[in-house]
């Protein structure tokens, strides 16, 4: 038995050492445990693949995936981002707070920091440098918008928790509000100290009917997130459900309003996320072993009786996860660490009395953070791709924007009405 853990642990280290992808990391990890466990049956890896991958809530993953395609694809990016211009371009620094700020408003829409990331950078970044912003400071400010992707609902992330965890995925979703804009209006709040420090020019003047105008151009992309979240906080339908609305909503505005979107390029789309779809199911199915693996083997409990020898307050122990998590999330994506410490952390939280939707919200904003740190930060490469400029570069100029981040993560972490308020209000 001994050797059977010790086996699930090292070969997925080392396989994840020698550059082997997470999914097949997983699952030799668990092939290797199996084997040299003589109470187990490799029909067993066959079944819990299966009943992890058979999940109803992770149907709501590829709907709003396809959901996000379609929208990032329909020409949305330009409307929100002149609505964020007309509503805080006329202020210190307002061409970087408007990148923040559509941002935050595409992130509602797409539920994803890559597509975040991507859609807005590539409209954002030209017209940053066009201003005379410096070329590392925008391609920085185009990585750290798209963290927001992760945390304001619908996220694909939280979907992905609390399915592996048995949290509230409604719950979890509503938890995402108030640090998503919380988050957006300090990232914003940064930009404008820096703005007026360094000089920056500003953006637009202040016209109310511009105002008016580009909010009528985005009144059907600003509606979904509206659509979905009301849904959800009215109980009209559930998260899956909601994603499924999302979809047909998505197609509608992009096809028949705004007729950015063909049968061709939606044929496109709807290839794209089922390939990105597959991948994601077979890292379920692995980890549903790894996690099942490490329930039988008592390894929960295990690490509990260790914190709790040397860590008798959750105000230590929130702490040690957030450090962990950061670290974490700087060499894997944010679902692969969920998927494999989701289901060791969450039950430990529990123990030290931290509620259950608390905790997934600071550890997925906090993963969050790590898609803008080398060596592997996605959101941060990009940003390097749209802009062209060189990874260390715009690492530097992250820096500030990720002392925020890591402020509101411990306020996070230490307030829990941060998070627990909108959920709350939709128990009672």
């Amino acid at each position: 038995m001994e050797l059977a853990v010790a086996a699930l642990f090292l070969v997925l280290i080392a396989a994840l050492v020698l550059g082997v992808p997470i999914i097949w990391s997983l699952a030799l990890a668990c092939v290797t445990s199996v084997a040299l466990n003589p109470d187990l049956s490799f029909v067993i890896i066959a079944q819990r693949m299966f009943s992890g991958a058979d999940s109803f809530s992770l149907l709501a993953v590829p709907a709003f995936m396809l959901a996000g395609d379609v929208m990032s694809n329909g020409g949305l990016s330009k409307r929100l981002i002149d609505f964020a211009d007309a509503l805080v371009g006329w202020i210190a620094g307002g061409v970087s707070i408007v990148a923040i700020s559509a941002c935050a408003f595409f992130a509602a829409i797409s539920g994803s920091s890559m597509a975040t990331t991507a859609s807005i950078g590539a409209v954002m970044y030209p017209e940053m440098t066009k201003r005379g912003y410096p070329k590392d400071y925008s391609a920085a400010i185009q990585a750290i918008g798209g963290t927001l992707g992760v945390v304001i609902p619908p996220s694909v992330v939280f979907v992905i928790y609390g399915t592996v965890t048995g949290v509230s995925i409604s719950q979890l979703l509503m938890a995402g509000i108030i640090p998503g804009i919380f988050c957006g209006l300090m990232l914003a709040l940064y930009c404008c100290v820096v703005a007026k420090k360094r000089n920056f020019p500003k953006g637009s003047s202040f016209n109310s009917m511009n105002i008016w105008t580009a909010f009528r151009r985005a009144f059907w992309a600003l509606m979904m997130p509206v659509i979905i979240l009301g849904g959800i906080y009215a109980s009209i339908f559930t998260p899956t459900e909601a994603a499924v609305v999302s979809v047909f909503y998505g197609i509608f505005v992009c096809c028949f309003i705004y007729r950015e979107v063909n049968h061709k390029s939606l044929w496109k789309i709807c290839q794209h996320t089922a390939i990105v779809t597959a991948n994601l199911m077979g890292l379920v199915a692995s980890a549903s072993v790894f996690a099942y693996l490490v329930t039988m083997y008592n390894i929960p409990t295990l690490i509990t009786e260790f914190f709790m020898g040397f860590c008798n307050t959750w105000i230590i122990f929130m702490l040690i996860i957030n450090l962990i998590m950061i670290v974490a999330g700087m060499f894997l994506d944010n679902g692969s660490i969920i998927l494999i410490l989701g289901p060791i952390l969450a039950p430990l939280a529990v123990s030290y009395g931290i509620d259950p939707v608390q905790f997934g919200l600071v550890v997925v904003f906090v993963l969050s953070m790590g898609q803008c740190t080398p060596p592997f930060g996605t959101c941060m490469f990009i940003a390097c791709g749209i802009s062209n400029r060189p990874v260390m570069g715009v690492a530097k100029a992250l820096i500030g924007f990720i002392a925020v981040e890591i402020a509101c993560a411990l306020l996070f972490s230490y307030v829990p009405e941060f998070s627990l308020l909108i959920p709350q209000l939709l128990m009672r």
